[in-house]
């Protein structure tokens, strides 16, 4: 049985390599034949009205993002009030999104809600949901494209993805459909069992939170395309800009490289070069990092020490001062004389 999983393991890790090294080819192959002067004129092309859509789903996508961050928290069972950590997520997000979940998702998420007096297993806590929702969202999503159209993925990706049969991709989304509402299921029926994994306490949500983690995601992948589909002035319709940008994520998400720079920019030419020119994606692309990387990563940089400040202030506040802000009934049967309490089933 070791053996086997020492097999699996190795052949996952050469899948993953074979697919990084297709990437990483068609990375090197696309920027060489890229003519950057026109996608600098498609850039200079865009009209306030459109840039200003953008940033409106930019900042939708970022309230849903702070949306993960307080639904955690009834599960995550802590007292920091509600608008820190909004503040908290949108800073924690910010920074994940744009250098890597080890320093945004882990390090800033874990050194702010530090401050406030949280513990490693309560923040670890906020963090599995977090994941969890994030990545709900996109097993649905997932799912249901494969099970409406079958992806015909370009040859240049991968030997033999592009042939993967229909039968196959409708099985693959079954599987993903199985995943999401598995856990589902699992929430409603194992909620109130607690599990230890390397001596940690592993606690299911309930069925309600399970579902919030699921609208929250699923909503948060849509605007994503949403954005990008704005950004290509409708050029590509909308159901295939999603399925691009699923694709996109598991892609970005297997190479390790903050904001999977460079991967997203080669899926999307790969399977999008035939609707649009190559000059108009790049573009589209190059105006998204700006409004969804780098403009939030800004803010949350000028945020993030004012913010500090305020969580380190909360912890050694009066419990008067405090009591305020916590949460409804809930914070009458808190402790007030700390922001951290018990966790809770959610």
């Amino acid at each position: 049985m070791l053996r086997g999983h020492r097999r699996r393991r190795v052949l996952l890790r050469i899948a993953a390599l074979a697919f990084l090294a297709g990437v990483g080819a068609l990375i090197a192959r696309q920027a060489a034949a890229i003519d950057w002067p026109a996608v600098a004129d498609a850039v200079a092309r865009y009209r306030p009205g459109r840039l200003a859509a953008a940033a409106a789903l930019v900042a939708l996508s970022y309230l849903l993002y702070c949306g993960y961050e307080v639904a955690a928290r009834r599960y995550a069972g802590h007292a920091v009030p509600l608008r820190l950590t909004a503040a908290a997520g949108f800073v924690g997000y910010a920074f994940n999104l744009s250098l890597g979940a080890l320093i945004g998702g882990g390090g800033v998420r874990y050194r702010l809600y530090s401050r406030a007096g949280l513990r490693l297993e309560t923040v670890l806590r906020i963090a599995a949901f977090a994941v969890t929702c994030n990545w709900l969202g996109w097993l649905v999503l997932a799912g249901g494209v494969l099970l409406w159209r079958p992806l015909l993925l370009p040859e240049r990706l991968g030997a033999g993805v592009g042939a993967l049969p229909g039968g196959a991709q409708r099985a693959i989304a079954l599987a993903l459909l199985c995943v999401a509402a598995g856990y589902l299921l699992a929430c409603a029926r194992w909620h109130g069992h607690a599990w230890s994994l390397r001596g940690r306490r592993l606690q299911l949500p309930t069925l309600p939170a399970a579902a919030l983690q699921l609208a929250l995601s699923t909503a948060n992948w849509l605007v994503l395309a949403a954005l990008i589909h704005v950004l290509l002035q409708q050029r590509v319709a909308y159901p295939e800009v999603l399925t691009v940008m699923l694709v996109a994520a598991v892609a970005a998400a297997m190479v390790h490289v903050p904001a999977g720079l460079g991967a997203l920019e080669a899926v999307f030419l790969a399977m999008l070069s035939r609707r649009a020119p190559q000059a108009d994606l790049l573009a589209a692309l190059a105006v998204y990092r700006a409004l969804y990387h780098v403009a939030p990563l800004l803010l949350a940089t000028l945020a993030y020490w004012p913010l500090e400040r305020r969580l380190r202030a909360l912890r050694h506040a009066p419990a008067p001062r405090r009591g305020a802000h916590e949460h409804g009934g809930l914070s009458r049967g808190l402790d007030r004389r700390r922001a951290t309490v018990a966790p809770r089933d959610c």
